[in-house]
């Protein structure tokens, strides 16, 4: 299909050869760019879809992506990934998490896995709620670090939906994790969490023995948007309970 030639001829009439280079720079030089900030390739991408409307489907659109997600261009993977959201949604196969699977281990960095994991496999998830134990323990169980953190993460857009014994649990296995990326995440999903249920999420982390970097994270919001006293995590666990105990009444 020509779309994705189009597609590229498009974003190479709107390369930016400047921004590239600090867009390669801030992605620690893993990957080529045309250096096109989002707005514009946003815009770029719904012109094609547009354009070309009546010849994309929730057929063939995996053939686009696995297209696109060869190229060594990053605004293409964005692209790509941004097109399974818009056409799955909602319209997932069961076996499509071979797909899933192939997008997180493919030209993965925290950019492209975050969205795969809160957009993608978060709503196929949603979508084949009897998939989650076995697919979150694979991903929770494997060597590689991004199915890990999509594990850590894919509830992300849950809300009151959250299976919070669920993200606890992943949470404390990865605890001790030395991976900058897995502290990272086990903070984000936890301050998210703490927007739906800030009590759980304090009580969690006052006695998780998380990483010092991971409760930071988590509690920010709380510290930031509600009354509650700030956790001194420094504190061993049995101090660290009494001092917000104290704090409390």
């Amino acid at each position: 299909m020509e779309f994705v030639s189009d597609l590229i001829y498009k974003f190479e009439n709107n390369e930016n050869k400047e921004d590239a280079g600090a867009m390669e720079a801030y992605l620690r030089n893993n990957f080529s760019m045309y250096g096109i900030k989002a707005p514009l390739r946003k815009q770029l991408l719904q012109q094609k879809i547009k354009e070309y409307e009546s010849q994309l489907s929730d057929e063939n659109i995996r053939s686009i992506v696995n297209n696109l997600y060869k190229k060594p261009q990053r605004e293409l993977h964005y692209s790509a990934i941004e097109l399974v959201d818009l056409f799955l949604k909602k319209k997932y196969k069961i076996d499509d998490i071979l797909f899933i699977k192939n997008l997180i281990i493919t030209n993965s960095w925290w950019d492209s896995v975050d969205f795969i994991a809160k957009h993608i496999l978060g709503n196929y998830l949603l979508q084949f709620p009897d998939e989650v134990k076995k697919v979150i323990a694979e991903f929770s169980a494997s060597e590689n670090i991004w199915f890990n953190r999509s594990a850590i993460l894919f509830q992300l857009g849950y809300k009151n939906k959250t299976d919070d014994m669920l993200l606890f649990d992943l949470c404390q296995k990865h605890k001790l994790s030395s991976e900058f990326f897995i502290q990272k995440a086990i903070g984000w999903a936890l301050r998210e969490y703490s927007k739906i249920n800030p009590n759980e999420v304090i009580s969690f982390v006052t006695t998780a023995g998380l990483k010092p970097l991971s409760q930071k994270e988590a509690l920010k919001w709380v510290h930031k948007k509600t009354n509650h006293p700030k956790v001194n995590t420094e504190l061993p666990n049995s101090k660290r309970m009494k001092h917000l105990a104290k704090t409390q009444s």
